[in-house]
């Protein structure tokens, strides 16, 4: 007897202002067509105000899953049921998994910077590391960079009573030494500093020429630079880095190995890291 074909599909998501720009639904979707998943992937313009609309929204639809981009990674925390310990601990929320119809908030934005650095022969233990930014990808990627055993965390953030919050739950949180300083017109990068990571939006489409206010020539070298910003990849930022001989890392890695993670944590099926990659720098033209 021939089984009835399903149309329904399994529906995830992107939330965000901006988000025209954020190819995280080809990669998603090239993993779905890989394994023949009946899921599709929405990417959906929701603007700071509507953001519990949304989420109402998704709960009522029966969505699989749906990530946050900015500016709702941290809003989001009292519209669900419940966190994980990583986002818990991270303080914001990047992917929602839906289980018994309960909102779950994980994050795998931090996990996926660090397996980028690690595939970029990059291990943060023993170092000091320096963040532009105290803003949700900050939270997840500093969280996750002192658990993976990194010496000092440094945070370069413009508002004081933000900067200064992060690098105290850093302290409080994990076993590395944080620090706040105040981000003032072109700030020097600590001479110490071994791996510094640009978290803000600047150089996110539309603002693809802009890049933060700071001294380039007090990167060393010895240092290396990562960029959380993938549109496009080799940022204002990291041009200037690679001017200056820093080894750079494109916000790509991170993009498709939290990617990777969120697809697992949908389907609970084995992401075809591979293809998503492939999907990627296709979209980029960098194949």
């Amino acid at each position: 007897m021939q089984q009835e074909k399903i149309y329904r599909a399994e529906l995830t998501a992107c939330f965000g202002d901006p988000v025209d720009e954020n190819p995280t639904g080809v990669i998603e979707e090239a993993g779905y067509e890989a394994l023949g998943l009946n899921y599709r992937y929405l990417t959906v313009r929701v603007e700071k105000d509507r953001l519990p609309d949304a989420v109402n929204g998704a709960r009522a639809m029966g969505f699989r899953g749906f990530n946050l981009t900015i500016p709702h990674k941290v809003a989001v925390i009292p519209l669900l049921d419940e966190l994980t310990e990583a986002a818990r601990l991270i303080g914001a929320v990047n992917t929602v998994v839906s289980e018994n119809g309960k909102l779950i908030g994980e994050n795998t934005d931090g996990k996926g910077f660090l397996t980028s650095l690690r595939e970029n022969g990059i291990d943060p233990a023993g170092k000091t590391v320096t963040l532009l930014g105290a803003g949700g990808a900050a939270r997840a990627v500093s969280i996750e960079l002192a658990l993976a055993g990194a010496r000092q965390i440094n945070i370069i953030n413009r508002s004081e009573a933000r900067g200064a919050e992060l690098a105290s739950s850093v302290s409080e949180k994990t076993k590395a030494a944080a620090v706040y300083l105040p981000w003032i017109r072109q700030i020097r990068i600590p001479a110490e500093t071994d791996i510094l990571v640009q978290c803000t939006n600047i150089g996110l489409f539309p603002d693809v020429t802009g890049k933060p206010d700071v001294d380039y020539d007090s990167l060393r070298p010895g240092m290396v630079a990562a960029d959380v910003v993938f549109n496009r990849p080799e940022t204002p930022f990291l041009q200037e880095a690679a001017r200056r001989g820093l080894k750079t890392i494109t916000g790509l890695g991170m993009l498709v190995n939290q990617a990777a993670l969120n697809f697992r944590l949908w389907t609970d099926a084995e992401a075809p890291v591979r293809v998503m990659t492939e999907a990627l720098a296709k979209e980029f033209g960098l194949n």
